[in-house]
């Protein structure tokens, strides 16, 4: 089996229909082997005319795979669902709402729903688990979300917004929106999403200072002097390409991103990151998700 992300023809060739988007979701949420709810005997199950439900066909009793989920009482095809969810994940800059209200014919309204509850689900895909460990490298950033706040020193943002980026080499990625840079915030925030033991790779940045006295080893590249990279492993090329892609798609497809919901734009741009390797996996990941 190809890990490569499928192409539109081929998300087209899987979901030619809304009875067949629907059927997926059948087997997602119920399997083929299951005892009806109903009558307890092995289920069989006939699609129920007009209805997004299915009917036992020992008892009559119905299930609705949409119930319970996003895709419950809308108005909105199941068929146009998963072509935005297909498009969220083959798109390496994003996708905008407006760009869905015009190829879907759906209210700006519509579509911005779909869009933000597209992210939600994909900022909730990803795990939570601390990064790192005894042997592993994390490398730690942070960048200025809205443009720059120069001469105030860390604990001053402004109108901005500040995100931490931690990146296990070989491994994950979190983001974080802070609201302080100082040594104290940045300190809780490594203590809560990285284990005890791990090398950190950071800048000179203030707020890293002495995290090496709480069971860390800590590496640092000097970027003020053009320093990149060390022989010892220091650098953190990985999170600011990251940070290249992320504010690509901001820049380039949203223009703006106010901070009140700059943190589903940062789950849907880490889920993609962390999920680049298996590209092939994005998109049912995710529907299964929304059937959950």
């Amino acid at each position: 089996m190809s890990n490569k992300a499928p192409t539109l023809r081929q998300f087209q060739d899987r979901f030619p229909t809304e009875e067949a988007c629907l059927n997926h979701l059948f087997q997602v949420r119920y399997g083929t082997d299951f005892d009806c709810p109903g009558c307890d005997r092995p289920a069989r199950y006939t699609r129920v005319a007009k209805r997004r439900s299915y009917q036992c066909q020992w008892c009559a009793h119905q299930v609705y795979p949409t119930a319970g989920t996003p895709f419950d009482r809308t108005r909105t095809s199941l068929r146009d669902w998963f072509f935005v969810m297909f498009q969220f994940c083959a798109s390496r800059n994003g996708v905008a709402a407006k760009e869905v209200e015009r190829q879907l014919g759906v209210t700006y309204k519509t579509a911005w729903r779909m869009c933000h509850m597209i992210r939600e689900y994909m900022g909730s895909l990803d795990s939570d688990d601390p990064l790192g460990g005894v042997g592993e490298t994390v490398e730690i950033d942070e960048t200025i979300i809205g443009g720059s706040v120069s001469g105030m020193g860390n604990g001053y943002m402004g109108n901005k917004t500040v995100v931490v980026g931690m990146l296990e080499r070989r491994g994950e990625l979190i983001t974080r929106v802070v609201t302080s840079r100082t040594k104290v915030a940045m300190h809780a925030l490594i203590q809560q999403h990285v284990l005890p033991g791990t090398r950190f790779s950071t800048d000179e940045m203030g707020g890293y200072k002495d995290i090496d006295q709480k069971g860390h080893v800590h590496i640092k590249v000097n970027h003020n002097r053009g320093q990149y990279a060390t022989k010892a492993g220091a650098g953190v090329n990985a999170v600011e390409g990251f940070w290249a892609a992320l504010k690509r798609g901001i820049n380039d497809t949203h223009i703006h991103v106010s901070g009140k919901h700059l943190p589903k734009y940062l789950g849907e741009f880490e889920y993609r990151w962390n999920m680049r390797q298996v590209p092939h996996l994005m998109l049912d990941r995710m529907i299964h998700s929304f059937a959950r």
